[in-house]
Formats: C-alpha cells, sequence, structure tokens
C-alpha cells in the first residue's frame, strides 16, 4: 500500500501554517512587485467570494473587502514543503519527493508497526496538523492511485484494493493532466470523468490518442504499478516568516517566535531528533538604521550567512544571535525563554521585518539514572537558570572558572557550566586528582588569597622587607624569602606592542613576590603569621595572601 500527502493551494497554506488566525478568513496570495501584484494562489473561501487567480491586488480587495492579501514567500514554501517530507519519513523510510506540494509514502511492512492501513491515514493527517499543515490524505494499491485521489479527494481517503476504477471514476479527466490537445479531443468526445475513459475499448483509444492516451485509460482505471523513488533530503530545518508590519517590541516578537519554534520542535519530533544549537536572524529596516549600528550587526552576521547574501546592503540588515545548548533538547517553551532572555540582553535597535529560526539537528540524549545515585539539577531547568544570571550579571560572568596554563597570576577563563554525569569527574579533576596522587597524606600548605589584594607598607633593608603595616597585618618581618619574579606570557610582548591597552594590562602581570614571616607587634603571643607580599612594575606593594 501507498499513502500520498498533498497540500491544497501550497503557497495559501505556507501563510497560514504561520498565521493561524487566518484559516477561516478569505486569503490571496500576491506575487510581483507593486502595482502589478497579481493573485497567484487562493483558498476555497476566497474562491467562494469570488475571486480568482490572475486579478490584481485592487482588483481582488474591490471584489471582497475583507479579503486578507498576503506576499508569495519562497522560504515559507519551502518550509511547508520540508514538513511535509517530514510528516511522511516519520511513518516510512521510503518516501517519494513527487511535487512541491505531494509526498507519497511506501506503507509496505508497517501494519505491524502503525497497524492498518487506514489508522496510519488517519496518524498521518493528525502528524500534518500538528505541523500546521491541513493535508489531504489518500491510501491506495499503487502509487498513482493515491496520487489521483489525494489530489480529487478532501480529507481521509482509503481506496481497497481493486476498488480504483470504481472510487476515481467520479473524478474529473483533468485530474490526470492531460495534454491541452488531448483534453480538447476528449472534451469533444464527451469524456469529462475518469470513469467515462476507463470504459472505452484500449484498442481504439491507442489508434486515436496513440500511447499516451493509453496511459491515460490506465491511469483513470488505476491499474498502473511503477516503482517509487526515494528521496533523502538533507536534515535542514529552518522556519521564517515575513512579517506583515515591523516589529518593535520584544513581546510580539516573541510571539512569533514561539510559534516558529512550535514548528520546529514538532519536526524534530517526527524525525525522533533533538537540537543544541539555534541560530536566529533578523532582517531588520534598514531606514531605522544608523551607520554605528551597521557595522555592530555586520559583526554579528555569522559566515553562512555571509555566503548566502550577495550584497553589503542586505548584509548590514541582518541581525544574527546563536544560542548553544549544553545537552540536545527538545522543549519549545525553554527555547522561547532562552530566546528572549537573550534578546532582552542584546535587542536588536531597528524594527524587525523578517524572521528566520533555524535549529541543529542531533540525536536527543540519553541518560541512564541510577537509585542511589544523588540527583543532579535537570540540564533544561540550569540552562533557564543560568541564561537569568547571565541577564543580571554579564554573559561573560557565569559558568566555572579553569585555570589557565600560565604564570600570569590569576589567570583564569570561564568554561560553560554543564552538569557531570553521575559517576563521572571532570577532566580538570582527574588531572589534579593524579597531580596529588604522589603527595599522600601529606600536609599542604593552603595560600588564602586576598580579592583584591591588600595594599601595604613595605620598609626595605637591604632590599628585603623589613616591616609592613596595613589594615591587616603590622609588624617586625622576621624571615622573608624571595624575591621571585613572575611575568606570564612574555613572549607576546613583542608581537603586540601597537596596542597599549594590552601592553598596560600584561605590564600588571610583572611582579616580585616574597614570602615573609611576620611578629606581630599587637599580639600578646610570639605568634608569627606568614603571609606572600608583591610589589607591582608601579612600585606598590601589596599582600596577596596569608598562609595556613
Amino acid at each position: 500500500m501507498f499513502a500520498a500527502l498533498y497540500i491544497p493551494d501550497l503557497p495559501v497554506e505556507a501563510i497560514v501554517r504561520a498565521a493561524p488566525e487566518l484559516r477561516r478568513c478569505a486569503v490571496a496570495v500576491v506575487e510581483s512587485a507593486p502595482p502589478m501584484e497579481m493573485v497567484c494562489a487562493l483558498n476555497q473561501t476566497a474562491r467562494a467570494r469570488g475571486i480568482e487567480a490572475g486579478m490584481t491586488r485592487l482588483q481582488a480587495q474591490a471584489r471582497d473587502q475583507k479579503l486578507e492579501v498576503r506576499k508569495r514567500s519562497r522560504a515559507q514554501e519551502e518550509a511547508a514543503h520540508a514538513a511535509l517530507l517530514d510528516c511522511a519519513q516519520a511513518f516510512s523510510p521510503r518516501v517519494e519527493d513527487t511535487a512541491a506540494d505531494t509526498v507519497i509514502a511506501d506503507l509496505t511492512g508497517l501494519e505491524q508497526l502503525f497497524g492498518a492501513a487506514a489508522k496510519i491515514a488517519r496518524d498521518l493527517a493528525k502528524r500534518a496538523s500538528d505541523m500546521g499543515l491541513e493535508a489531504h490524505v489518500a491510501v491506495a494499491s499503487n502509487p498513482d492511485a493515491a496520487l489521483h485521489a489525494t489530489r480529487g479527494f478532501s480529507g481521509v481517503t482509503v481506496i481497497p484494493p481493486g476498488k480504483e476504477s470504481e472510487l476515481l471514476g467520479t473524478l474529473s479527466i483533468e485530474a490526470l493532466s492531460p495534454p491541452p490537445q488531448l483534453l480538447d479531443t476528449l472534451e469533444r468526445w464527451g469524456v469529462r470523468t475518469l470513469r467515462a475513459l476507463a470504459v472505452l475499448p484500449e484498442v481504439a483509444v491507442t489508434a486515436r490518442l496513440g500511447q499516451e492516451g493509453l496511459r491515460l485509460q490506465r491511469l483513470a482505471r488505476g491499474a498502473t504499478m511503477r516503482d517509487l523513488v526515494p528521496c533523502e533530503p538533507p536534515l535542514r530545518f529552518e522556519e521564517s516568516i515575513e512579517l506583515e508590519h515591523p516589529v518593535e517590541l520584544l513581546e510580539p516578537l516573541a510571539f512569533v517566535l514561539g510559534r516558529l519554534l512550535e514548528q520546529l520542535c514538532a519536526r524534530l519530533g517526527a524525525r525522533a531528533l533533538a537540537t543544541n544549537e539555534l541560530r536566529l536572524a533578523l532582517s531588520l529596516q534598514p531606514s531605522a538604521i544608523s551607520e554605528a549600528d551597521v557595522s555592530r550587526f555586520m559583526f554579528h552576521v555569522s559566515r553562512e550567512e555571509e555566503e548566502r547574501e550577495t550584497r553589503n546592503e542586505k548584509r548590514a540588515t541582518i541581525f544574527a544571535r546563536t544560542l548553544r545548548l549544553p545537552v540536545p533538547m527538545l522543549d519549545g517553551k525553554l527555547f522561547l525563554k532562552l530566546l528572549q532572555l537573550d534578546l532582552k540582553s542584546h535587542p536588536p535597535a531597528a524594527p524587525v521585518l523578517k524572521v528566520t529560526l533555524a535549529v541543529e539537528p542531533v540525536r536527543p540524549r540519553f541518560a541512564q539514572g541510577g537509585l542511589f545515585l544523588p540527583l543532579a539539577p535537570e540540564p533544561e531547568r540550569l540552562e533557564l537558570t543560568l541564561a537569568r544570571i547571565a541577564g543580571v550579571v554579564g554573559e561573560g560572568n557565569v559558568g566555572s572558572a579553569e585555570p589557565l596554563d600560565t604564570h600570569r597570576p590569576d589567570a583564569f577563563r570561564m568554561l560553560r557550566f554543564m552538569v557531570t554525569p553521575a559517576g563521572l569527574k571532570p577532566r580538570h579533576q582527574e588531572a589534579d586528582t593524579q597531580r596529588l596522587k604522589p603527595l599522600g597524606v601529606r600536609g599542604v600548605l593552603a595560600l588564602r588569597i586576598f580579592r583584591p589584594p591588600l595594599p601595604v607598607r613595605v620598609d626595605l633593608r637591604s632590599g628585603k622587607p623589613s616591616h609592613v603595616r596595613s589594615v591587616r597585618i603590622n609588624g617586625e618581618v622576621v624571615s622573608a624569602a624571595g624575591p621571585w619574579k613572575t611575568s606570564g606570557e612574555w613572549w607576546k610582548q613583542q608581537s603586540n606592542r601597537r596596542n597599549t591597552e594590552d601592553i598596560e594590562k600584561r605590564d600588571s602581570w610583572i611582579r616580585e613576590e616574597w614570602d615573609i614571616a611576620v611578629a606581630s607587634v599587637t599580639a600578646k603571643t610570639d605568634a608569627v603569621g606568614l603571609y606572600r607580599i608583591f610589589v607591582d612594575d608601579r612600585g606598590k606593594w601589596f599582600v596577596h595572601g596569608e598562609y595556613d
């Protein structure tokens, strides 16, 4: 058995899919530039009100003042077609990409998985509806019969084997899409339905219409059989919508993003996939962008977008953001909240004309929990919490600090905070464990670092600290070891001489450190404190930390 899915009026359905409130309205889609915009597609409600394809926008609106007119969007049509393929491939691995509005799936051997053919047809229609598409579904014993049935009958149609000619007979002869000359001949003969063509003698049809006429007659009888041509479309999940009016506020923009995310999650779910990366591209109103903003937006444009756009003017109007997730997820509400927090921190500086949202498909996350293992926070909730914290303290101030392999004092970088699966240790913790193993049970002298370092006044005697005074320590230096000069990444000094800011930052790393033992003048006992002090390149002394 074969199942065919057909979307009538694809240009209209692609727009209604992004704006479901238009489904009950009379909708016409126009193309070409004003003032020569012509109606290229319309829904059944618009046809009932006298609107016809080929009318201009003004003619159509004059015929029906309540008519909803939208511009044709090729991107939305491609997304609708990709959603139709995802819907069919959710049930069958053998799917033929017959046309932009039609796909055919091979149901052979799927009865044990999904039930009878009638149930599969209903599930296909429901899955298409979940993706925002109102598709016609037909099941028949051969691909051509299913194709003609889905284009001729609305809703779900199931043709039992052997009943193809009987059920297809009521369809118009135009359902076979015959050549114009042949169609004129059939109309002159009074052949207007498939049943009328099917009952004609084969020899007479062949003699008068040739092999093409014989082929049409076999199609009318539903007696053809051909091999399906399966397709393997690339896994590309991208949805876009062109807004009727520029959107300036974040709230209506979030409403649009919610719809796109809902469609993307439905498509990913149909293919049993998740995502770990969201790419958002907003086309901004060029007249509202200042010259200073143009350079900033161009910085955010990704390399892929640069390849798509060929002109600098177009590149400057795109504002792109990318969200990378620590683990694969499939939660539209979570994605929407993350995008809202990100756009709140990085708002576009001009009204939005078009929204494009793409996700990177990956395999979903599988986790095996244990009864006796401690509970770890859900990655989805943790990611949302981190995004909220980043909105308050700044994007670069959230994460886990990792020390750098350098002598530069207090050098570290912020890594993305991730939950380590139970039973596994982070890599740097394993390295620390291996490095500390030879120490055994020996005591380790700990240095408690003051952040920021405490200013201190130091008296020198013969080049060594002899007395220190600060709010924390005050006394004679009974012992001093040093100096130890440190300067991390000194080899970069010559290569970055031109950048004054880098030179100042780099010079601050140069210091002389001393470990001193101080006999406090205020303590009544003979206790001695151990400290590390240093002098920077400006000659100022600081207390770096205290030894326990």
